[in-house]
């Protein structure tokens, strides 16, 4: 993982076990108001990634409105492809 940044993938466990981004974190979106002050705690930015962009999308609107210096960085396969 860059040291500048954090890859958060919000896909379910089982997604996430079937192919992931290299030392990112899986925290799925059912997760991510319980984990709020994990999430605050980690390098920034954060960038999430899930299967389509959808539930990223979703979960960066949530933590953005919390304070959270994150980006939605869509599919993990494109997050992947440039990290």
């Amino acid at each position: 993982m860059s040291n500048k940044r954090t890859i958060i993938d919000v896909r379910t466990p089982r997604e996430f076990m079937n192919g992931s981004i290299v030392d990112s974190i899986n925290i799925p979106l059912q997760e991510i108001q319980k984990r709020l002050d994990e999430i605050k705690s980690l390098k920034k930015p954060i960038i999430l990634c899930c299967a389509s962009g959808d539930r990223s999308g979703q979960t960066t609107e949530f933590l953005k409105s919390c304070g959270v210096d994150c980006e939605n960085g869509g599919n993990w396969m494109e997050v992947n492809s440039i990290n």
